[in-house]
């Protein structure tokens, strides 16, 4: 069995942050060997409301050559990491239609025995970013999916401080992603790499 991991990097963005950390963790996963597919799923949000938000609009924008995410692209991938920003401390409606729409494939259990992993983004310190992962976990359960979490495995986690996946704190739009972030991102796709890579090198898992 090919020991490469194909990955999914599913994420919401409104304005950017998701998409900055998105990329990061999809760029160190290529570096680590592995086949990515970076997805963003479809905005509900009325175009008004979009317009009315200049960073909103440049976001959509400068995402526009980004490919929508597919239930295939879940099915298709040994390892599965969601980005979501929070939302009153939950997932956003974006992502979680998506979520929901993937009925059928987990009705024939074709989301279980993957690895899965999540990271978020907040306005504030302390805005929703653990119970939006921890949310994201409940459905991985479900799944029936191998959920891998960055922890406390490298020194730099102390730096961020979130064992739960990658978060950032953009203070509305005022803290941009920074290196204590993207090296929080890094640690965490190295890790789904490498234990989606261990995983597949054991076929009887």
């Amino acid at each position: 069995m090919s020991e490469t991991v194909k990955l999914s990097v599913i994420y919401y963005s409104s304005t950017g942050t998701g998409f900055d950390i998105a990329r990061e963790i999809a760029e160190t996963a290529e570096k680590a060997g592995a086949e990515v597919r970076l997805r963003k799923v479809a905005e509900l949000a009325p175009a008004a409301a979009i317009q009315g938000n200049p960073a909103w609009a440049a976001n959509v924008e400068a995402t526009k050559d980004v490919p929508e995410a597919a239930a295939e692209d879940v099915v298709w991938a040994d390892a599965v990491i969601f980005g979501s920003p929070t939302r009153f401390g939950n997932v956003s409606s974006q992502l979680k239609q998506f979520i929901d729409m993937l009925g059928g494939q987990w009705a024939q259990g074709l989301l279980a025995d993957k690895v899965y992993s999540a990271f978020t983004s907040s306005a504030t310190l302390h805005g929703g970013q653990e119970s939006t992962l921890l949310a994201l976990s409940n459905t991985f359960y479900h799944f029936g999916g191998f959920i891998v979490p960055p922890g406390y495995t490298d020194a730099s986690k102390f730096a961020d401080g979130n064992p739960y996946g990658t978060s950032h704190v953009d203070a509305q739009g005022n803290n941009p992603v920074d290196d204590t972030t993207r090296t929080a991102a890094q640690v965490q796709a190295k890790r789904v790499v490498r234990v989606a890579r261990a995983l597949k090198a054991d076929a009887s898992l």
